[in-house]
């Protein structure tokens, strides 16, 4: 595909941005277009030192794109709710270009925004689709969840067909299969099981029905009479350096003396190093632009691991930071059964209480099933159709880790010392 562009939604965030520095290195690459709703200034610092971009004045831009500078805090979460068009301000964020002549357009715009949309998708040839909230807590709001994840997908698949994208591939999560009962063994399953969750929580629910529509859109008719290609990647958790889940667990661990609490000891799950889950997207992106590979990863799903053990999310999580003189709780926990009705008789209270007051469960069932079940999962059916072999080795994972971990607790010792003096 000669002269080729692709546009990556929530290009700023933990998995988006490793796929923006792997495009960079694709060949025929024209332009990537990198949406969120806002960018960290040490992100595209990042972005000029790792990729040797530099600047380009902003009239060479094709066209001017917009983004909305009104934000709200949910949950501690920022988000940048969708505005009338007549009140956006049309502005553009840096746009730079690689040595290789690759241009890179930074784009702070509203996923739910049908126009920001359509403009951002005008000219593109790929559509890679990461954003999303995430929230297995039911801290943020059912329908603030729902609208981004689900209807923001639907209206993207919209705006491709009318800017005839081609290509389409979506970014999905292990939740869509489960597990739904941390009772069920599910190991080394694969695409052929057609496991799918029976949650009703708004983050795997609203993924599940946005994965279903991404492949029922396979086959769409464009409106240049092209067609409409798309693929889903379910990846298995995902750690690495950056993690916001690993981030809390470490910063959670040093206020409490170094000891790691232990939630998830009797999972036991495969989890996937975020630069093998970008490198799959890419290998995705690849065989849907080729036409012989194309026809057996149109409207299709896939899971993606890596060679990380088998092991569980305490010992995960104590593997990529003892170094650092981080250690396991001894202490017992409470049985899974005691917990999970725990967790039931906590949501009951929540629900009576909502009328008058909103009272946060610390956990719910959903989360003692997803901490505590045998659930992993085989990457053969990507391996065949996309020819996926993880980038990254477990050891060469653990190192990249181990290593930002070790400066989480090199600044938290650094800020107690501040503090003391």
């Amino acid at each position: 595909m000669a002269g080729w562009s692709c546009l990556v939604t929530g290009a700023g965030g933990f998995l988006g941005q490793r796929i923006v520095h792997l495009l960079a290195e694709e060949k025929e690459l024209q332009e990537i277009r990198a949406l969120d709703k806002a960018f960290r200034p040490e992100l595209l610092e990042e972005f000029s030192i790792n990729l040797s971009f530099v600047p380009i004045p902003n009239s060479l831009l094709l066209a001017p794109l917009s983004f909305w500078s009104a934000k709200q805090e949910i949950s501690g979460l920022t988000w940048t709710p969708p505005l009338p068009l007549g009140l956006s301000p049309i502005r553009t964020r840096a746009c730079v270009e690689l040595q290789s002549k690759t241009k890179l357009t930074m784009v702070e715009g509203d996923i739910l925004d049908e126009q920001c949309l359509k403009r951002a998708c005008q000219g593109t040839s790929v559509v890679i689709h990461t954003a999303s909230v995430i929230d297995v807590m039911n801290v943020i709001h059912r329908e603030t969840i729902m609208n981004v994840n689900l209807k923001g997908t639907q209206l993207l698949l919209e705006a491709c067909a009318q800017a005839s994208v081609p290509i389409f591939i979506y970014t999905s999560t292990i939740e869509v299969a489960g597990p739904n009962s941390y009772r069920d063994i599910i190991q080394n399953a694969h695409e052929e099981e057609h496991l799918e969750s029976t949650w009703s929580a708004p983050y795997p629910y609203s993924k599940k029905l946005a994965e279903k529509a991404v492949l029922a859109a396979n086959g769409w008719a464009l409106k240049n009479g092209g067609t409409l290609h798309t693929c889903a990647l379910r990846p298995m958790y995902i750690y690495g350096e950056g993690s916001i889940f690993l981030y809390n667990y470490i910063y959670k661990a040093l206020r409490n003396n170094g000891i790691l609490t232990h939630h998830s000891k009797f999972s036991i799950v495969n989890p996937v190093y975020v630069g093998n889950v970008a490198w799959a997207h890419i290998l995705a992106l690849r065989a849907l632009q080729d036409p012989k590979k194309a026809p057996s990863v149109q409207g299709q799903f896939y899971y993606i691991s890596d060679d990380t053990p088998h092991q569980s999310y305490d010992d995960l999580n104590y593997n990529l930071s003892k170094e650092w003189g981080l250690s396991l709780d001894s202490r017992m926990s409470l049985p899974i059964s005691l917990e999970y009705w725990l967790a039931f008789l906590l949501e009951i209270v929540s629900f009576l209480l909502s009328p008058i007051y909103k009272y946060q469960p610390p956990f719910n069932r959903h989360m003692v099933t997803l901490s505590n079940s045998i659930f992993t999962f085989s990457y053969k059916k990507a391996q065949r159709d996309l020819g996926y072999k993880p980038l990254f080795s477990w050891e060469e994972a653990k190192q990249k880790t181990t290593e930002w971990v070790g400066s989480l607790v090199k600044q938290h010792k650094e800020t107690l010392k501040t503090k003391t003096h």
